[in-house]
């Protein structure tokens, strides 16, 4: 079995659309599998939307992301964990290529990324640079990260001491254990975040993470830019 695993704080705006991709893929994938959103303390219409759209809800109140996924894997009952963040849409594509990948010896993996929507054009280019080093580097994204149950055991699950960045450290672990991969096809997530924010408060954050190093992301102050809950006026 498949356990697709959502977190999800005040997703209202976003959750229907990504579990109806969900949903379809795995349906038109042949595959047995279940869906968990993990509610994680939302004050809007997440939980009722999850349950509306056909999803298993656990409700958390840990307001780390971390902390939120592994929640879900616990009560997952597959033996393959396929995490998709609550603003993302998953093409049939790539649960194709990564249930291929798993069948070819792949212990876990990520896939490419396009934005969904329109995002100022700076944002756009900066995002575009990073994003081919970070794969480059075989580092998974966070919307989406696809993973054996039994090797996301070994390796602990995500790195519950970080609040942000918990993607690279599961991705650097998993390597250290197995084949690790990042597929050729992608995901479509939201700009949201590169609209929310200006391409010079980006360069900031980034700045102080360089400076400040992985220590920085070891609390939630601070990081705002993941943990503020802005969200966008549909």
């Amino acid at each position: 079995m498949i356990s697709f695993i959502v977190p999800a704080y005040n997703e209202e705006q976003c959750l229907r659309a990504t579990l109806a991709s969900i949903f379809s893929s795995a349906a038109a994938a042949g595959v047995e599998f279940e869906v968990i959103v993990v509610n994680d303390a939302s004050t809007d219409k997440t939980a009722e939307i999850a349950r509306d759209c056909g999803a298993r809800v656990i409700d958390v109140h840990k307001r780390q992301i971390a902390g939120t996924r592994n929640a879900g894997a616990k009560e997952a009952r597959g033996d393959i964990l396929i995490f998709v963040d609550a603003d993302t849409l998953l093409p049939i594509q790539p649960l194709q290529d990564a249930l291929a990948a798993i069948e070819a010896g792949a212990i876990g993996g990520g896939a490419r990324v396009v934005i969904l929507d329109q995002i100022p054009f700076l944002s756009r280019v900066a995002i575009r640079i990073f994003t081919f080093f970070y794969f480059l580097a075989r580092l998974a994204a966070g919307c989406f990260v696809f993973v054996r149950r039994d090797a996301f055991e070994k390796v602990g699950g995500f790195d519950e001491r970080y609040f942000a960045s918990e993607e690279v450290h599961l991705s650097r672990a998993l390597r250290r254990v197995g084949r690790f991969v990042i597929l050729r096809s992608h995901v479509v997530t939201s700009g949201r975040k590169a609209r929310q924010y200006s391409f010079t408060q980006l360069m900031r954050l980034m700045g102080t993470f360089m400076v400040h190093g992985p220590g920085y992301l070891r609390k939630r102050e601070g990081l705002d830019f993941w943990y503020n809950g802005k969200r966008e006026d549909p």
